[in-house]
């Protein structure tokens, strides 16, 4: 098996694990044994049973993007711009990988600390683009912060819910953030 074919199983038993007996309940030796491979290759793969359903791998593409908008564009306005552009490239098959991982971390008030740590790399990200933009830092944490505030309650309330387009959550939450009705 490829290093990606390992993760994809490692990512696939966790998700059925994690219907069948609930997230506490299924440990790093479990889905390691369903995936057909050593608990010790799950720690290559996730460094942590959370890591697994909160991992952001988009983080430098919306760094990126931040630096491609528009240089007039306020520090909100380019957050917006680079997360919508963001959104974008993600493939369309991905969106119900993410919603079972969203469903797990919404239901789950254990993951909640697990969400503020991956917001904060998140946010980082976004903050560190826009002071490379020239945005004070205090300017670029509040609307790195906001951005995030705004995505995080937009995506636990999609997974949740029962509309199958991720792109309409993180639309609302974007329009929001740019002053727009919901």
């Amino acid at each position: 098996m490829t290093k990606a074919q390992t993760r994809e199983a490692l990512v696939r038993a966790a998700l059925e694990l994690f219907d069948e007996r609930g997230y506490e309940a299924t440990t790093a030796a479990n889905i390691a044994e369903r995936a057909g491979v050593t608990e010790m290759t799950f720690f290559r793969h996730f460094p942590s049973k959370s890591s697994l359903l909160i991992e952001d791998p988009y983080d430098p593409l919306i760094a990126e993007a931040i630096r491609h908008q528009p240089q007039h564009l306020s520090p909100i306005a380019a957050a917006i711009g680079a997360i919508a552009e963001g959104w974008r490239s993600v493939p369309p098959p991905a969106s119900a990988e993410v919603r079972d991982r969203l469903r797990i971390v919404s239901r789950t008030p254990s993951l909640r600390g697990a969400i503020a740590t991956s917001n904060a790399a998140t946010e980082s990200a976004i903050s560190s683009a826009l002071v490379a933009r020239g945005v004070p830092q205090p300017d670029a944490r509040i609307a790195a912060s906001a951005t995030m505030g705004a995505l995080t309650a937009a995506l636990l309330d999609w997974a949740d819910g029962e509309d199958p387009d991720l792109g309409v959550a993180i639309d609302a939450a974007l329009r929001v953030l740019a002053g727009g009705a919901s």
